[in-house]
């Protein structure tokens, strides 16, 4: 887990159970620019699906068919390949130590690009051989969410910027400042590129933002409230939001979070 407190981001929201009529509240920061106000993105719970408690998730992408995870949390970090309609992992390779704690991941070209926290190190793994990574890059920020453009890696790294990188030599392109209309959101965490945007966690918000990646700016929000319910949840155990895979065989996004018992596929309104 990061071990800072987490400071609340400039984002409100109210909760609604069903994602379709949540209220996004601007009213508690003045305005600071001319930034459009996002969209709030309604959204339908589809299908639920089980899901391992142990996996501290920290990445999550569908790739052909079967569902990549990075997670976190010192020793216990890993690297996963699941069926998600089950919940079964079907490989697992430990990575974790008391100096290695595993972050985003991202596949690009057939290769896993996997980030780790506060190592400066990435690991890159053949999709087809997750036990050993063909290759290690570095990293000079700390890792928190990564995905790709079909070129370019994307990282996150705790602050309001977004970093458009060579995934051969790991050399910042592009620097990418994130901004809502009230100012910089931080504490971007897991990333998602979909159809030309964008999707980010917010570490410890129960919420994703879209990002348009020309302009930085936040063009929509989606207020995942109350998706697990209370019995579902394990005092000390379950952790919060964060997980965002896409499945464009059927359209939707696949949605969990740290130690969580479900993976809720959602179909954007």
């Amino acid at each position: 887990m990061k071990v800072f407190l987490f400071v609340l981001t400039v984002l409100c929201i109210m909760s609604c159970d069903n994602g379709k009529d949540n209220d996004y509240d601007p009213s508690l920061v003045p305005s600071q620019n001319n930034i459009p106000e996002p969209q709030n993105l309604g959204y339908s719970i589809m299908a639920q699906h089980l899901k391992d408690t142990g996996a501290y998730t920290q990445g999550l992408e569908v790739y052909k068919g079967k569902l990549y995870e990075s997670t976190g949390d010192w020793e216990n970090s890993s690297l996963r390949i699941s069926d998600w309609k089950t919940g079964a992992v079907e490989q697992k390779h430990s990575m974790g130590s008391k100096k290695i704690f595993g972050e985003g991941l991202t596949i690009l070209k057939d290769e896993i690009y996997q980030l780790t926290w506060v190592s400066n190190i990435v690991y890159v793994y053949g999709v087809s051989n997750i036990q050993k990574a063909i290759r290690t890059l570095k990293w000079p920020k700390e890792g928190w969410g990564i995905t790709n453009d079909g070129t370019d890696l994307i990282i996150s790294d705790g602050t309001n910027n977004l970093y458009f990188v060579d995934p051969a030599t790991m050399a910042i392109k592009k620097t990418l400042p994130v901004l809502s209309y009230k100012g910089p959101i931080t504490y971007l965490n897991e990333l998602e590129f979909i159809k030309g945007f964008i999707y980010a966690n917010v570490y410890e918000q129960n919420y994703i933002v879209k990002i348009d990646p020309v302009t930085g700016y936040v063009v929509g929000v989606i207020v995942l409230e109350n998706l697990l319910r209370p019995n579902e949840k394990t005092p000390g155990r379950t952790d919060v939001l964060n997980g965002i895979a896409y499945d464009s065989a059927s359209g939707t996004l696949l949605i969990t979070g740290k130690r969580w018992p479900k993976l809720f596929e959602v179909k954007l309104n």
